[in-house]
Parts: C-alpha cells; structure tokens; sequence
C-alpha cells in the first residue's frame, strides 16, 4: 500500500513539474527508460567526475610513489569508488524505488555542497566540521551564502537531483540485483588486494582522505558525531567539593576569545599597530599559549575544564557556582559545553536591558559590568564573557565602523580570498576592537578599588587568513597550521592580588585557566593542580 501511494505520488509530481517551462527539457527522460544497471552506472560516473576530483588531486600531491605507481594507485581507487557508487546507487534504488530517488537528489545537493566549501575554503567533511555545522547559528551560516554557491549548487547538485528524480528505470529481477552488487564488492576487494602495500599511505593519510570523498566523508562522519553525542554522559563528572577560604573581595572576569590568532596580535611582535591600549598596560602579562582543538566546542571545553579528557568533567563556572561563587556567563557566541548556573545572558537578552547598544557587537558583553559585579552579594564573583569579535566569514560585520582603520576590507571570506590583504585588514579590524573591549575591561577593575580583580583573555583557537590557501578553522589538530592553534592568552590583575610564578612552561595550555582561577577566587579543592596554576599559592 505505501509502495503503491509513493508511485502514485512519483507520477502525479512528474505531472506537475513537466509543467514549468524551465524544466521542460528534463522531459527528454518521459520515454527514454533505461536500466537500472545503466542509471546505476550514470550516477555512479557522475559521483566521481562532479564531486571527488579534489580526492584524486590530494592523492596525486601526496603518494611518493613513482609515475607508474601513481597512475596504478590513481587507477585502483577510481574503480574502487566506481564500484562502491555503483553498487550504493544499485542497492537504495532496487530497495527503496522512489525513497532511493529522493536520498541520491538529496545526495547530489550535498555532494554540491560539500565540494564547493573543499575547494573554495580548503575544509575538510570530516567529524569536527560535521559537529560545527551542527552548532552553527542560521546568523553566522548566512555568511556563506553567495551567488557562486547557489550556482554551483544548482549546476553540481539541481540538475544531476532532477536526473534522480526524473529518469525512467527499469528495475529487473532480484538475480540481477545480486549479480551486479556481488560482482562490484567482489571487484572493489580483488583491487583492495592488489594495493596491500598502499595500506601506510592510507592509513597516515586516512583524514585527509576520508575527509574529502564524497559522499561517504559526511555520511560516515555524521553517524560518528551522533555516535559521540549519544555516547556523552547525561550528567558531567562532578569533581569533589571545594570550599571559599577567605572572604576577601574579588572579581574575575575570563574573557574567552573567538577565533583570535597570536599572529595577529601586536603584543606579540605582529608590525601593525593593533593593540595601541592594551600595549600602555605595563602590567599587563602576555603568554606564549596554543589551543587543544582548532574549533569553538572543544576549545571552549579545553578552557573550562581541569584535566584534558573526552569526558565531560564538571566546568569552571558549574564548578565554582557549587562551591558558592557568585557566577555569571555573558555570550554572543554558540557551541559552548553544558553550563549550569543561575545567571546566562544573550547578547539578545542583554540587549533588552540596554537597548541603546547594538547586540551585534561585543560591547554589549560589557555593558553594566561595574554595576553588576558592585551589587553582587557574595565576595568572590566570575564573570566569563564568551565573545565572537573574529568570527569569520563576515570579519567586517564584527565591530563598529569606527574601528574600521585598516582599510579596504573584504566583506566575507569568499571576497578576501581573491584579495587577501583585504581580508586580513577587516580581520586586524577585529582584533583592534578586542583591544578597546579588553582595555575598558581592565579600565573598569582598575576603578573598583574596594575589590581584587582580574581579567584574563584567552582564545578558543586561532584562524587561518590565506596561507597555503586556508581559510577560517576547523581543520584537524594533526594537519591544522599555527595560525590555527597559536593564541594569545592575556592576564592583568590588580596591584597586589597575585605574585606569577618565574617557571612557568614556555608555551602555556588553555587548561592553566581552570586552577589559575580556583587560585584567585581563594577555592581550596582536590581538583586543584598547582602544576597548572600561573599563579604563586
């Protein structure tokens, strides 16, 4: 019955498209039947051809092989990937008739998809940029949006989804069904064999490969980002309790930076002049320090956390909040882990409170700080802004126009990729507002004189802005340049509430944060590590 009614849908669909104007040449296909080993065949070709050549280009870069080796190896998975297509394309339409139509035009679109984003932003379809795109805002996403996607998503992915739909088969019998699958694994294990030796290759290189062969790279890595969401503990690990021992007044405010790169800092030796207040703040402590992850939820984790763990341990603020810390998280951002506190602000619902501020820039984190903090009725207050002032692709988007100095700018990513000096100007732009956040920040505990302050900036991970092609975040931490992980890690305190210690490590990790903050918050606990701590005890 349900069979029948999907066919009946099938037709009546077919009826109806046939009838605008601009699909009229599909009607080619009314009376052109093929078989389904033919249609199997077609897709299976155009799956290679339209979405994988960036596949067979990494290969080709990166095989020692000599020319004849290269040319077997480029031949074996070419006949590989045929077979699998085929024998994928076989199965769902022999099962699934017009359910398997719908899933390859779906396919098509993504495949479209998927292959702009490698070619035009280097990414790679693996696990981490499946969990970005899952915790990615309709906002930041609509950044993308250009003429030149849309248009290759109708080319590459519209028209071969219209061939799925819309092309007559014929399906055949089951014998053949099982000839034609057995023969292609049959097929795609005698070649397998044949590459015994290429298994270093493959396997060094599993990544990167994976990462780029469509559609498998984001049907694979979406099952393994939901396997690791379900696999999560429900509750976090909690982490034994810790107790406040002084009531000496202070106030901490993290700031956690989005997308900040070390190279791009004038604190850190880059020649322009990006930091023109913060480099007056003598007391001002600048830290060699690298991500965990070159993405916001792991980053993010990596800074709120005490130990380095898959797990989901008990964070800085849900911590410090249960040992009776006054806490409160202010985020124009997204992706963060779990947090449990009384106090979690929007950009939008702060700018319900402070309607004059626009709730597009970061400014908006800080608004009403001093008051806040100064009407606390407990000692010891965290404050942790969570900010998105680097966010790509839009950088130009990220801050006022007044502090648009370097000039031009590229409006989006897509645009600075034809000029990368543009692009890296509406990025500096970006980092001279951090300068000003950072500096009102220190400005407003330095004039809170009854209180101990802190403020420490950290990023969640660098950016790429062009080099070797690069753009944005995300790449895994193995193939992942500097500019993706190298980030500045910023402390200022006010006069006489911490002493650093003089051997701290070279480069810094983002787990410092967790127990250089139990430090100053006086929180006495078993899940403190001194090893971790900037601070002297």
């Amino acid at each position: 019955m349900f069979e029948s009614c999907l066919r009946n849908y099938n037709i009546l669909i077919n009826k109806r498209l046939s009838g605008f104007f601009f699909l009229r040449p599909m009607n080619i296909f009314k009376n052109k039947r093929c078989s389904l080993f033919t249609f199997s065949c077609i897709v299976s070709i155009g799956t290679l051809l339209l979405y994988n050549l960036p596949f067979f280009n990494y290969v080709a870069e990166n095989t020692n092989e000599g020319l004849g080796g290269k040319i077997f190896l480029l031949a074996s998975l070419t006949v590989i990937m045929l077979a699998l297509n085929f024998m994928m394309t076989y199965l769902v339409m022999f099962l699934t008739k017009t359910v398997g139509r719908i899933l390859l035009a779906l396919l098509a679109i993504i495949n479209a998809t998927a292959v702009y984003f490698i070619v035009t932003y280097s990414v790679m379809i693996d696990a981490t940029t499946i969990e970005n795109v899952f915790n990615t805002r309709y906002s930041e996403a609509s950044g993308f949006f250009s003429w030149s996607l849309w248009l290759s998503i109708l080319v590459f992915g519209v028209l071969p989804a219209l061939y799925c739909l819309m092309q007559p088969v014929v399906y055949g019998k089951v014998k053949k069904m099982g000839i034609y699958c057995g023969s292609s694994l049959l097929i795609v294990l005698l070649v397998a064999l044949l590459n015994i030796g290429q298994t270093l290759f493959l396997t060094e290189h599993d990544t990167e490969l994976g990462g780029l062969l469509q559609p498998w790279s984001y049907i694979a890595n979406t099952g393994r980002v939901i396997s690791f969401s379900n696999d999560e503990q429900a509750e976090e690990i909690k982490l034994p309790d810790g107790r406040i021992t002084d009531d000496e007044k202070a106030v901490v405010v993290l700031v956690i930076g989005e997308s900040a790169r070390k190279a791009n800092f004038q604190l850190y030796g880059y020649q322009r002049d990006t930091n023109p207040l913060l480099k007056k703040h003598t007391d001002l402590k600048v830290f060699e320090a690298t991500s965990c992850a070159t993405y916001t939820t792991a980053g993010a984790k990596a800074i709120l956390e005490p130990v380095k763990s898959d797990d989901l341990h008990e964070l800085l603020p849900n911590y410090a909040f249960r040992t009776g810390v006054d806490v409160s998280w202010r985020t124009s951002n997204w992706g963060e882990p779990p947090i449990h506190i009384d106090e979690y602000l929007t950009n939008e619902q702060l700018g319900e409170q402070f309607p004059d501020e626009n709730i597009y820039h970061d400014a908006i984190l800080i608004k009403g700080l001093r008051e806040r903090i100064q009407s606390s009725p407990k000692n010891k207050v965290l404050i942790i802004l969570h900010t998105s002032t680097s966010h790509g692709p839009k950088y130009a988007d990220k801050y006022p126009k007044e502090f648009e100095v370097f000039k031009p700018v590229a409006r989006n990513v897509e645009e600075g990729e034809k000029n990368i000096a543009m692009l890296i100007n509406a990025y500096d732009n970006t980092i001279l507002y951090t300068d000003y956040l950072l500096d009102s920040l220190i400005n407003t505990l330095h004039g809170m004189t009854d209180w101990k302050s802190a403020m420490i900036y950290i990023s969640d991970h660098g950016e790429s802005l062009g080099e070797n092609k690069m753009f944005m975040h995300g790449l895994p931490m193995k193939l992942a340049p500097k500019v993706q992980y190298e980030i500045p890690f910023l402390v200022w305190t006010s006069e006489g509430f911490r002493t650093y210690k003089s051997n701290l490590p070279a480069v810094l990790e983002q787990h410092y944060i967790f127990h250089s903050v139990l430090n100053l918050l006086s929180i006495h606990s078993p899940a403190y590590n001194k090893d971790y701590d900037i601070f002297e005890i």
